[in-house]
């Protein structure tokens, strides 16, 4: 198990969402940051206290977790004097990017020589199935963009939290680095095989009571050219009865695809039923999540009442107006 409290490392991260896995713990998971540690160029801030490492030595700190989530997972060299120093001060270190701590052989001998531990979170440990189709009971969520990094972790855990008030049978199932290190436990699904990938979805979501939610965490999206492939999986392997559309409304062009504009919403919402119904043909939407962070909360309501009219459809940022509704049609399905 990967120890607590965290020292979050942002790095070098160039923007907000280049440190969304830091975001992520800070935002769903406060209680595991003791503070954050930035290098000169970091355009990412979480708002809580920066510190050295001595500093979250000494307020308790087990583990340093890189927070970034760079284009292509890679552990820059300018991390490394940082991420040697907290080993040689006792912390373990945790990352969810592709390239293994554990191939770096500066920092294995350092973990080595003070007794500590590299955690590779994007690295699977289970020798996963491949899929077989075959129906499941309990009832599943998967929530799909119309880019990455547009909310679907969010409304996942915030509808988890959610049917947890109320009483109710519900689980988060987490996909990626951010949602494992979140929740404890999870597929690294980016790094499993193509061919067992949805059947790493079925493994993480099994059959359960009737009245159970699990809440399967999206990834990528259909329409981005880089990373649909993991979405399709997450579709496939999660079955979902329901789906909830996710979308950046001031967005202009896909994250890291500056020639591909973000589809439309009703795109979305046609193409995903369409491949969520090869698996479970009563498949539904059952709402919409809107990320509207850039933008003012009376022009956000605006865009959330215009989005719900236009749509027909339950209609919501999360962070700011809650997910009742969208529970609501959830258990109307």
């Amino acid at each position: 198990m990967i120890k607590k409290p965290y020292l979050l490392f942002l790095g070098d991260a160039h923007d907000r969402l280049a440190a969304k896995v830091a975001i992520g713990i800070n935002d769903w998971r406060p209680q595991y940051a003791v503070g954050q540690i930035r290098l000169a160029r970091c355009n990412a801030d979480l708002g809580i206290d920066e510190i050295s490492i001595a500093e979250a030595v000494e307020r308790g700190a087990k583990t340093m977790v890189i927070g970034v989530a760079n284009r292509g997972g890679v552990i820059s060299e300018g991390w490394k004097p940082h991420l040697l120093e907290a080993l040689e001060a006792g912390m373990d270190l945790a990352s969810g990017l592709h390239v293994l701590l554990n191939d770096q052989p500066d920092l294995v001998d350092m973990a080595r020589k003070h007794g500590r531990k590299l955690f590779d979170v994007r690295k699977p440990n289970v020798d996963y199935p491949i899929a077989d189709g075959q129906k499941r009971s309990g009832k599943r969520c998967v929530a799909v963009g119309t880019d990455v990094s547009v909310g679907k972790m969010y409304v996942s855990l915030a509808l988890h939290q959610e049917m947890l008030a109320r009483g109710m049978k519900t689980a988060f199932r987490a996909t990626g680095q951010t949602g494992i290190l979140v929740e404890g436990d999870g597929v690294p699904l980016d790094a499993v095989v193509a061919d067992f990938m949805a059947g790493s979805i079925e493994y993480l979501s099994p059959a359960q009571d009737d009245d159970h939610w699990d809440f399967i965490e999206g990834q990528g999206s259909l329409f981005h050219a880089s990373y649909s492939g993991v979405t399709l999986s997450i579709i496939h392997g999660g079955q979902p009865d329901a789906l909830i559309l996710c979308h950046e409304p001031t967005r202009e062009f896909m994250r890291g695809l500056p020639g591909y504009k973000l589809p439309s919403l009703e795109a979305l919402r046609d193409l995903s039923l369409t491949m969520a119904k090869v698996v479970n043909p009563d498949c539904k939407v059952a709402g919409i999540s809107l990320n509207t962070r850039n933008m003012e909360e009376s022009e956000a309501r605006k865009v959330v009442d215009e989005t719900e009219q236009r749509m027909g459809l339950p209609t919501t940022d999360p962070v700011r107006f809650g997910v009742g509704k969208i529970v609501d049609s959830l258990l109307a399905i």
